[in-house]
């Protein structure tokens, strides 16, 4: 796995793709990019399990507290939507912004979320990640996805926008040969 920690990029002590400045490039470092777009898609799934599992129990609470108070509870309802999105906001947020850099489903499929330069990405930069993810899917149709079957870095298009590119976290931080 990367180490972004408080140390910063290269603080492992080896030759890493990070500390030569070079960009993120397909040609030098094709074991970044591959796959990337099919674990991109089940992360997706994965993160939508994540995300529905409050949401669900809020349901039911909400269900039962207007069950017990005879309707008067359901008047909740109306806060699921905002909840729900505020909800997704703080979680891409937090997990893109956190020390991996990576959503639990990125986690799962070992990818993370990096800045053009190779910095780690920022609460704010996750939240303007998912917010652009689910304007663009919503206004140009999910076919705007198949933008990263057209560049060599599977980046999306609001990957593009936002100057981040997401890679294989295994492959991100290769490890030393044994001296011993």
């Amino acid at each position: 796995m990367s180490d972004y920690g408080s140390n910063g990029p290269g603080a492992r002590g080896n030759t890493d793709w990070r500390d030569e400045g070079e960009t993120f490039d397909p040609w030098r470092n094709p074991e970044l990019f591959q796959g990337v777009l099919t674990k991109r898609v089940f992360a997706f799934l994965i993160d939508l399990v994540v995300l529905s599992i409050p949401v669900i129990l809020a349901i039911i609470f909400i269900t039962v507290f207007g069950v017990i108070t005879l309707g008067l509870g359901w008047t909740l309802f109306w806060i699921v939507s905002p909840a729900s999105a505020i909800w997704a906001l703080i979680y891409y947020g937090a997990s893109l912004g956190g020390p991996h850099s990576a959503t639990l489903g990125m986690r799962a499929m070992g990818i993370e979320m990096a800045t053009w330069t190779g910095e780690p990405g920022y609460f704010v930069l996750g939240v303007v990640h998912a917010f652009l993810f689910w304007l663009s899917v919503s206004m140009l149709t999910p076919l705007v996805l198949l933008v990263g079957l057209f560049n060599g870095r599977s980046r999306l298009l609001h990957d593009i926008m936002l100057g981040t590119v997401v890679i294989n976290s295994m492959a991100a931080a290769p490890q030393p040969a044994r001296s011993y």
